[in-house]
């Protein structure tokens, strides 16, 4: 049988077209498998904002502490993104993936049991590593199964799912402590319970690569190293991360993503704070919308710039995914600055423009994923983004602290000039991929 890849436009062309069709069945059934499972990855690490006044009233403790406590959990992820990044392209994106599911839900529970600020550290922090074991190795597995003139739409459509777990992340939240009232350790309980059915569902109905239902790889792309068909699928870890770390590009963009995903935690962690107030635990009755559901505008407003920009590179750009990048980044300063002048009282106008920051803060990530095949081939793919996540995560857990300094001596509204710095800082440094 014989598959192979148009350059042209990307698509599978099969002698038999019963065979056309059903490996593009199988693309998809893996793109969805992928997209279903990380749906419900961020309900174990983004709902960590939406705990924090109930930690604070609970243990006594400042923002400043909790920063850390949210640095702790991104450092680990930075940690385990630069080794489970490689072990997805070691041992398969199927399984690290969905163990990573599985322990992650059990360290939520265990984080929920916490008896203080340390405790809570470490168990987050540990909640952090096994968060790690999703993305990258996820990855790995589309990168397998689609090519290069496809991937900037498919990588979007993979971010667009991790922009839809922020908004369930969102919702399941503060369904606990708006609906329910229950209190904050509920947070690391209910939620989970979804990312242990994407883990078992992802593991069932997931493959590692098209030859394992007896098609041929699509693969027919180079990079600058050469020919990804040269890359043995025994090369030994040393020598994937010697090729991914000489990459300068690839090193240039880690340092893009880095103030990219600094933005985007700064939103992730403060906005719920920013918008529940001081009286967190009650709407406010003479409000026409609850204040707080605001926030939902923020996930709501990523999800969808995710997808886009990764059509935007592919369609707009012919797949030059810095153009794309340094766009939204723009676009995203100047939205994070407004949005600081922006009163919690101004309901609407607050929803519409944190959908804004939303969209255009998280909208590159497709494109940065996208460019880890790019740039080292798909058979280091998972190492690639591994060690690209890795910065993006080393970068986002010095940010948190920070701002929680910040927050406990200024109003909460500092956390979009901080914001719009980083969005500014990533789109400089993507100028110089110039893929």
């Amino acid at each position: 049988m014989s598959v192979m890849q148009s350059p042209a436009m990307g698509s599978v062309g099969i002698v038999n077209p019963e065979l056309a069709t059903s490996f593009r069945r199988a693309q998809w059934r893996m793109l969805l498998a992928a997209m279903f499972c990380y749906l419900f990855f961020y309900t174990g690490r983004q709902t960590f904002g939406f705990a924090i006044p109930g930690i604070q009233a609970e243990f006594g403790v400042s923002k400043a502490a909790l920063g850390w406590a949210s640095a702790a959990l991104l450092w680990c992820y930075a940690i385990g993104q630069a080794i489970n990044g490689n072990l997805g392209d070691k041992l398969g994106g199927r399984r690290v993936m969905s163990a990573g599911a599985i322990l992650s839900f059990i360290m939520n529970w265990a984080t929920s049991l916490s008896t203080g600020i340390v405790s809570l550290s470490v168990f987050w922090g540990i909640n952090g590593y096994f968060q790690s074991m999703g993305w990258a190795p996820g990855s790995r597995l589309l990168s397998n199964w689609w090519g290069r003139h496809e991937r900037g739409t498919v990588y979007g459509l993979y971010t667009f799912a991790a922009g839809l777990a922020s908004v369930l992340s969102f919702v399941t939240s503060l369904i606990v402590v708006g609906y329910f009232q229950l209190d904050w350790r509920w947070i690391f309980r209910i939620p989970v319970l979804l990312l242990l059915i994407g883990g078992i569902a992802f593991y069932l109905i997931a493959r590692e690569k098209p030859e394992d239902m007896g098609f041929a790889s699509p693969h027919d792309d180079t990079v600058d190293d050469g020919p990804t068909s040269a890359v043995a699928d025994s090369e030994s870890s040393f020598a994937r991360y010697k090729a991914v770390l000489s990459n300068w590009r690839l090193l240039v963009a880690g340092l893009a993503i880095g103030f990219q995903n600094a933005a985007r935690y700064g939103l992730l962690v403060w906005v719920p704070v920013h918008f529940l107030g001081a009286n967190w635990t009650k709407a406010d009755a003479a409000a026409a919308i609850d204040p707080r559901w605001i926030s939902i505008a923020l996930p709501v407003g990523m999800a969808f710039g995710a997808f886009s920009n990764g059509w935007v590179s592919d369609k707009l750009f012919n797949s030059r995914r810095s153009s794309a990048i340094v766009l939204y980044m723009v676009l995203a300063a100047i939205t994070s600055l407004y949005m600081y002048t922006i009163p919690t009282t101004a309901v609407y106008q607050g929803m519409v423009v944190l959908f804004l920051c939303g969209f255009f803060v998280y909208g590159p990530q497709s494109s940065f994923w996208a460019l880890c095949p790019d740039l080292v081939g798909h058979k280091r793919a998972g190492t690639a983004t591994g060690v690209m996540n890795f910065c993006a995560y080393l970068f986002a857990g010095l940010g948190e602290p920070i701002i929680g300094h910040f927050m406990d001596g200024h109003p909460t509204s500092v956390v979009f000039l901080v914001v719009s710095a980083c969005a500014i800082a990533s789109a400089a440094v993507a100028s110089f991929i110039r893929r």
